[in-house]
Order: C-alpha cells, then structure tokens, then sequence
C-alpha cells in the first residue's frame, strides 16, 4: 500500500479484535460478534458496535430510542451475558470448528469460539486466545443519530435499508428494527487478563493509539479499514481484514466511505494516513441498500465524539473508576488541518444531484439553473414525476417534470 500507509497499518492491526456475545452455558446455540479498537491493552479497553447487545437488554432495543437516551450502564444486560475478546495474530485449532450457520444482522458463527478455560499460551507468544470481559457502559453519538434521522429517517419510499442482511434474506421486521435502533450506538469493554497478561501487554511495543479531531480529515483523504468480515467466523483469515478507500462525504459526525466493508465489520476501526495512523471513526453500518440494490457506501461514526461520549458516561455511570478509565481513553491530536467547507452556494450550484424517478434513481450534474443532465434510463419519458436532490437539507427539495 506504499510507505504513506505503513503508520496506519501497524495502528490498524495492533488496535483490530472481535467481540463475541453469548449467554452462559450456550456459546454456540446463541452467538453474536462483530469488530472491535483496543484502546488501552493495560488494562484492556475495547470499543465496539452496540448492536450485538440487543438480544440481551432487560428492557429491549426500545430502551436505546428512549427520550434522552446517550448512555445506558453495563448491568442494563442480563446476567447470562458472556462476553470475549479476541485479537491477533493467533492460530486456531481446527479442533471443534463449527459449520457456517447464516445468521442475520450481525450475528456471526464461530470457527474457533471461546473455550470454557483460556487455553494454554507458549511463553513469548502475543496475546491472541479469546479473553473474557465485562461490559463497562453503552454509549452513542447523539449528533450521529440525530444527522441520521435527518437524512434518512421518515421517510419510507425512498427504500433505505442498513441491515447486514440482503433485502430478499428473510429478516424478521423486529430483528430489523432493533438494528436500526442500534445504530449509532457502541459499547466500552474491560478486558480481563491475569497478572502475567497484564505485564505482557504493559511491556508489548508499539504505537500509542491517537485519535483525529472533528475536520481534520478532508473530504477525499484516503481512509483505510480494519474489521473481521462475518465477525468471529474463522479469525484466522478473516481477523483484522485491511480494505482501503477515501471519506466519499461526511455530515457532522456522520461519515461516509468507499472501503469495502462487509457484515461482521460493525464497530472495526478507520484509519487515516495523515494524521499518522490517527484513528478518524468506526463503522457503524457496512452495507446499505436502496431500493433493493446494494449502495457501495459504508456508514462511519467519527471516533472523537465517541470518545468523548465515553467519558462523560464514565464520569456519569461510574464514578468511582471514572478517571482512571478516562485517563486510559486514548487523546485527540491538535487542531485540525483540514480546510473548513464552504458554503455550496444557491441549491442549483451543486455540480452533482440524486435524480429519482419512482423506485429509479441515478447522479445528475447541474449545467444551468434548473438544467440538469443525467442518463435516460434514470429519467424515461413516461415518467409522471422527477424529484432532483441538490446537497441541501431536505426542506429545500424541488421538483421538476419529467420530460
């Protein structure tokens, strides 16, 4: 990938692991597991996505769209939660490999799951058998869920989708609500190690993970991705799967990207080349559809407003850790570089447009004033109606004939 990508890289594969979810005495018949950061390895501190904890919330998914909800603490999942973390490089037993069962949404099969005891570890191998952890805290990004509903919320014909699973797969419409619900919030783990652990990952080399500000990445830098695809499903080719791309888009916090990232992905880190390996966000949702047609766009939360979510819920839910786990939290760089966008202008200035036509919809480039050029086939003649979107909020929409 170049010299320019070597700093990302090592941030990338030494902050990569897989969470996996389960309930005591069922690892395999109930498993759930997605992307990961470590944060800090000592202790251990682990972001992840909050979707694989909705099948375990006492109070259900409705507890995250609840009025005012920004933090829910560790105990609001029931006690049956189990909880491992898993990060390279590791080689797994092809001893009790399970078969692929299709699951939706981000709920992955094991090929090596957590065993009962951790197995034993050759001295001055790297940490890699699955950890157990506590869950600490679920927190969101308010202003990520509130740029969401504003931009894809409401409204049902557009046909949006941002479940991991196909429109055609059969998804229950609860399995699909909770992750929709899920969406925008992440989850803060402690990772439990022993004492031998411990001074191991103390003494391990490398980077100090650091964390890129609001704006410091342009529109247009290079990004590259970290995630496991299909989550805890054979990480032995799948942990920390590296896939590069650019920042396609962003508003506020909400960040959009061309890096390939498949399901099992949600919550895996995205990392920039400048800042140095800094980490700019974590995924949010992988895939997206729109009118039953896959959209190569996979959807970011930017990590420094997540960062800073964590520590108020720290100092809000647990106060009597709270600074020594914020202090663990890892720091924003300084100011940012990047160059503050300017005003686009009169909605028509735009130079690309979304063109819709019932279900059909395709880019438009703006050459006049209500002058819009796109191909046929997005805007046939018998169309009754052609709705053009410039890059302006919704209430600022106009609609044109079709011609």
């Amino acid at each position: 990938m170049g010299r320019q990508w070597g700093p990302a890289m090592r941030a990338a594969e030494q902050a990569g692991c897989v969470v996996s979810a389960s309930r005591a005495g069922q690892p395999e018949a109930d498993s759930w597991s997605c992307s990961g950061v470590i944060l800090s390895r000592s202790p251990g501190l682990v972001l992840c996505h909050g979707g694989i904890f909705t099948p375990f919330l006492r109070a259900g998914s409705g507890a995250l769209t609840a009025p005012g909800a920004a933090f829910l603490p560790g105990d609001s999942c029931s006690d049956d939660l189990r909880l491992h973390v898993q990060w390279s490089p590791t080689a797994a037993s092809p001893a009790g490999r399970a078969e692929p069962r299709g699951r939706p949404g981000l709920c992955t099969p094991q090929c090596a799951g957590p065993e009962p005891g951790p197995p034993a570890r050759p001295r001055g191998q790297p940490l890699g058998s699955p950890r157990p952890a506590e869950l600490l805290l679920l927190l969101s990004c308010p202003a990520f869920r509130a740029h969401f509903a504003r931009l894809f919320g409401g409204e049902p014909a557009e046909q949006w989708r941002f479940a991991s699973a196909a429109p055609d797969e059969e998804v229950s419409e609860d399995e699909e609500e909770d992750q929709l619900r899920a969406l925008g919030w992440f989850a803060l783990l402690r990772v439990r190690l022993d004492p031998e652990e411990e001074a191991a990952a103390a003494d391990g080399r490398g980077t100090a993970l650091v964390v890129a500000p609001p704006g410091a990445v342009p529109k247009g830098a290079s990004l590259l991705a970290c995630g496991s695809p299909f989550g805890a499903f054979c990480p032995d080719i799948f942990l920390n799967t590296l896939s590069r791309g650019v920042l396609s888009n962003a508003a506020g916090p909400l960040l959009l990207t061309d890096a390939r990232c498949l399901p099992g992905t949600e919550g895996g880190g995205v990392f920039a080349a400048r800042p140095a390996g800094a980490l700019v966000a974590l995924v949010a949702a992988p895939l997206c559809w729109k009118a039953r047609e896959w959209v190569g766009l996979t959807l970011l939360c930017a990590a420094a407003p997540l960062l800073r979510a964590a520590r108020a819920g720290l100092a809000r839910l647990r106060p009597e850790d709270a600074a020594s786990l914020a202090a663990l939290l890892p720091p924003e760089l300084g100011a940012p570089w990047g160059l503050p966008l300017r005003d686009p202008g009169p909605p028509w200035a735009a130079a690309a447009v979304l063109v819709e036509c019932g279900t059909v919809w395709g880019s438009g480039v703006v050459v006049a004033p209500r002058l819009v050029v796109t191909c046929r086939h997005v805007a046939p003649c018998e169309a009754a109606r052609v709705l053009v979107r410039p890059t302006t909020p919704k209430d600022r929409r106009q609609q044109h004939p079709g011609q």
